[in-house]
């Protein structure tokens, strides 16, 4: 076993595991195997107190800090940090609702599927994206999106509060009347920037009773059809359908389309016509549940770590795909070495289209559906063949597309600040400089304070 003196007034508090101590190597994993690194501390908060004493304890000992809650961050050195601490909020996961205000007090650590399960047991609804294992502390802050978006927004349109612990160990409240503006930058403006957020105050919605859900599969061969009939419908479909498309690599074989429908089959089926007419679907699974089986339903089990390496890019689409684009990601799906390389399309519109896009930090509201790309490999050898792929296919769809996911970040990116936040990238480095100004909370592609001496650190 490794043995750490350091001199510190502040104790760490928590679940605290040092490197080499036992059950280091579990702790240290995420969900994806690309971002492996070794932090020298991981202190798992059970309280708001824990996170002030690592962040006091970090700034004594001149330790590099990362945030950390789902294990989901997708690029390296975003939720973990050579020698650094790793302030892991998982095991803060009690959940307050008031039902009569519709009004949910939820600490950061829980992930999105006990969340929306818990919500929907008690005949509540919350935003959610594909995977039951994702924090909701970094799906919020960097927008949440998924298929309920169009009908009651991001999941940062819902965060009414934030309790936040700042670069000092001080506790900062957030909210429309103290602090507005750094409730605003939580909206979007992405995680681990401004301090680390203990517990949020989110508007939750009445859920229907019912609701229905879809699967439609096609040949692979059909992808050009598909996958512009897709990008034609979708954005324009009624506000209660949220739908995504994903297309797999060739020797996979899948092309799929699903979604989540706040309505009957009766009418789902009336409004899915233009699918259902384009090629020749191999497999149509329409199904009507009660709310809670829905939420079983479009969150499947995933696990952490996973065994496959994955390397993501994101943008968003205005216009359906014409032939080159078209070219260009049959050409990734034809190249990538892991079955699981894919495409994903989420339709855009509805409710997140109708709020202004310096409402909050969250720019994107204008595009007609997002897409990200992603490469798999378990060889180490095949890393730099994947890597090189995914960087080719988003230079080729550059003139098909603008900006990027905060949420699904690529360090290719250089002016990063535009691309994931719009115009509103200046207004997110005045509130950074105003709570970090020294800048405690970075990371590769953190927003930098204006008074940061070297412009654009990468760290």
């Amino acid at each position: 076993m490794e043995v750490f003196i350091i001199a510190s007034k502040t104790k760490l508090t928590g679940r605290v595991i040092f490197r080499g101590d036992p059950g280091y190597e579990e702790a240290r994993l995420n969900w994806n195997p690309y971002t492996n690194t070794y932090p020298l501390v991981i202190v798992f908060a059970q309280k708001h107190d824990d996170v002030v004493h690592a962040v006091k304890w970090a700034r004594e000992n001149d330790v590099p800090i990362r945030a950390r809650g789902g294990r989901h961050a997708l690029e390296r050195n975003m939720s973990v940090v050579k020698d650094g601490i790793i302030i892991d909020v998982s095991d803060m996961t009690r959940v307050r609702l008031n039902s009569k205000k519709e009004i949910a007090f939820i600490e950061t650590g829980i992930d999105v599927g006990p969340l929306v399960g818990t919500l929907a047991d008690r005949g509540f609804m919350s935003p959610f994206g594909d995977s039951p294992t994702v924090g909701i502390a970094g799906l919020t802050l960097g927008g949440g999106i998924g298929p309920l978006q169009r009908t009651i927004g991001l999941a940062s349109d819902n965060l009414i509060g934030v309790k936040m612990v700042d670069a000092e160990g001080r506790t900062i409240i957030a909210d429309e009347n103290h602090n507005s503006d750094l409730l605003w930058a939580s909206r979007g403006g992405g995680g681990g920037n401004f301090g680390i957020a203990t517990e949020y105050k989110f508007t939750v919605h009445r859920a229907p009773k019912k609701a229905t859900v879809f699967d439609i599969n096609w040949p692979w061969e059909q992808i050009e059809e598909v996958v512009k009939a897709w990008q034609r419908w979708s954005p324009f479909v009624d506000d209660r359908l949220g739908t995504s498309l994903e297309v797999l690599t060739k020797s996979s074989g899948v092309l799929h389309a699903t979604g989540l429908f706040l309505g009957s089959k009766a009418e789902l089926i009336d409004l899915l016509q233009p699918l259902l007419s384009t090629g020749t679907p191999s497999e149509v699974n329409i199904q009507t549940l009660a709310w809670p089986a829905v939420v079983e339903n479009r969150l499947p089990p995933d696990q952490i770590p996973t065994d496959e390496a994955n390397k993501f890019s994101s943008t968003f689409g205005f216009q359906p795909f014409p032939d080159a684009a078209i070219k260009a990601m049959r050409y990734f799906l034809e190249n990538a070495t892991g079955a699981d390389s894919n495409f994903f399309f989420l339709n855009w519109g509805g409710k997140v289209s109708r709020i202004s896009p310096e409402a909050t930090a969250f720019f994107w509201r204008d595009p007609k559906f997002y897409f990200e790309w992603s490469a798999t490999w378990t060889d180490p050898s095949d890393e730099q063949r994947n890597v090189a792929l995914v960087e080719r296919t988003r230079q080729m769809l550059k003139p098909y597309s603008k900006g990027s996911y905060v949420n699904v970040p690529d360090f290719n990116i250089r002016d990063f600040g535009r691309a994931y936040y719009g115009t509103n990238f200046d207004r997110l480095r005045k509130v950074k400089t105003k709570y970090d100004p020294n800048n405690v909370f970075r990371y590769p592609q953190s927003i930098p304070p204006f008074n940061e001496r070297s412009g654009f650190r990468l760290f």
